[in-house]
């Protein structure tokens, strides 16, 4: 840890701050607040009650106006400072609100009602965290089984992806063939078309195929990517084809070659690739939505349309279902981000 303060504050300076120290530090503070900023609202809104979610200004912190259990009513009443004509300020319970006039009743003496007018009351916050927002969901909704086909479709597609990408990287990068640079210009072709132009021939094929409503129906098409093989190919070509050579002179297959040298060599850049192709296929959304009707299939991004109702959208459930959906690539993305530097930087290094 030492290492590691020494790092983070070292100053150009010597024993104090330089104008280049401080420009970095706000410019490093902005840069958090950027992009952490708008994830550490959505957490905090995910534990927000619906009246919390709906008030105007809106609290980063999720407060809850607090209540009280009173005899001879059904439900808990909400409390209230309220200030009286003289000047006094007692804690009340609000029964019922009738236009700009509040009808309250003290907790400890229900029988009398007390009636004011509403700018003569304040609600009592605290801070709440509402857990019930990530109970709720689980309890009455599928989500369970939602996370179930997300998993399976993102670990499925992404694996089938690495090794369709690295095989055809590998053929690009290490044999030559008449044609070669015409197919790999024709694979980073297709990154220019956009998705609209391809998802109706697309969606015919799965449909002909009988995968429609299946979770095959979401992995199969989107496994070969023309970026995969794009970045496994510029790390590829950074090999030394004499390793090859020489597996091939100790009468080493072409598959055990594959196997054995180019995918231990080439860790670094399929980690970024599984990195990329885990949040597309997590995050995905618009191809799910065309292909499934059946809910039994739907994923979790396709699962979060059960709370949008035609009048009301129940907001608190969407923010903690879309908390724990961003869990699964948070875990993804730290566990291999070491790899990210090296793999992305090492992709250009030859052509």
């Amino acid at each position: 840890m030492s290492a590691i303060s020494r790092f983070l504050f070292r100053t150009r300076g010597y024993k104090k701050l330089h104008i280049s120290d401080v420009l970095t530090y706000l410019y490093l503070f902005f840069g958090i607040i950027l992009m952490f900023g708008p994830v550490l609202w959505i957490v905090m809104s995910s534990f927000k009650t619906p009246a919390a979610l709906a008030e105007f200004p809106p609290r980063f912190l999720p407060y809850a106006q607090d209540s009280v259990e009173v005899e001879g009513y059904d439900r808990p009443l909400s409390l209230y400072k309220v200030t009286l004509d003289d000047g006094s300020t007692v804690t009340l319970a609000q029964i019922r609100r009738v236009g700009i006039e509040a009808q309250l009743i003290d907790p400890n003496f229900p029988e009398d009602v007390i009636k004011v007018h509403v700018d003569q009351t304040e609600a009592i916050r605290s801070l709440h965290l509402e857990i019930d927002n990530y109970l709720e969901p689980l309890r009455r909704y599928q989500f369970f089984t939602y996370f179930q086909n997300s998993v399976i479709v993102t670990i499925s597609a992404t694996l089938i992806t690495l090794i369709i990408n690295s095989m055809a990287a590998f053929a690009l990068s290490k044999y030559r063939f008449k044609g070669r640079k015409i197919v790999f210009a024709i694979i980073l072709s297709t990154l220019m078309m956009p998705l609209a132009v391809v998802l109706v021939p697309v969606f015919w094929v799965t449909h002909q195929l009988g995968l429609q409503n299946s979770l095959w129906g979401l992995i199969l098409p989107t496994t070969a990517t023309p970026t995969g093989v794009f970045l496994l190919r510029q790390y590829m070509l950074t090999i030394p084809d004499d390793l090859i050579d020489a597996a091939r002179v100790d009468g080493a297959s072409e598959w055990r070659i594959y196997w054995q040298i180019m995918l231990p060599l080439a860790l670094p850049a399929i980690a970024v690739l599984a990195i990329f192709s885990f949040m597309w296929r997590w995050n995905d959304f618009l191809w799910p939505l065309i292909l499934l009707s059946k809910s039994e299939y739907f994923t979790l991004q396709i699962g979060l349309k059960v709370f949008q109702g035609e009048n009301t959208t129940a907001w608190n459930y969407i923010l903690a279902m879309t908390v724990l959906t961003l869990l699964p690539v948070t875990l993804v993305f730290a566990s291999l981000q070491r790899f990210i530097t090296t793999g992305i930087a090492s992709t250009g290094l030859k052509g």
